[in-house]
């Protein structure tokens, strides 16, 4: 697949993230309880994966492999997950869906260019360069700008 295409499936990931914040955090203060909001999102999130998995797998899970997998990587991503995601729910309602959404990136921004400098959880190693610090210093003020009343 080519870098545009790659590019353009990240782009609308990100559109259906916001998108399913939005619904979620109405879910969540309708509840009043944004912990509910982000069950019911994993419970159908894990109906929809496992259909996903049934309808385009080729073939079934390997065994070998799966015992070779740390046991703690099987949980750890919906620990982190779900504790990310209910902080969304419950701040869209109290901040704003546009603040939310700003900030959240602002931390991921900073979190990967950082992990990805020391070649942190296990992943390849990405050197921060100048040319890398002038977009995060552009995307922080272009935040800052967005949130600026």
């Amino acid at each position: 697949m080519n870098q545009s295409l790659l590019s353009a499936f990240a782009l609308i990931a990100g559109v259906l993230l916001a998108v399913q914040s939005g619904f979620s955090a109405q879910l969540g203060a309708l509840l009043k309880k944004p912990i509910l909001a982000s069950a019911c999102t994993y419970a159908t999130g894990a109906l929809l994966a496992t259909a996903f998995v049934v309808v385009f797998s080729k073939e079934g899970i390997n065994l070998q492999n799966a015992r070779q997998v740390p046991w703690y990587l099987w949980f750890i991503g919906g620990l982190f997950s779900v504790t990310g995601i209910t902080f969304y729910y419950f701040l869209i309602p109290k901040i704003g869906i546009t603040k939310m959404i700003t900030m959240g990136l602002c931390g991921q921004l900073l979190f990967s260019v950082v992990a990805g400098h020391f070649g942190w959880l296990n992943l390849p190693g990405d050197p921060i360069t100048f040319k890398k610090l002038m977009g995060v210093l552009a995307m922080i003020v272009g935040i800052f700008l967005i949130n600026l009343k």
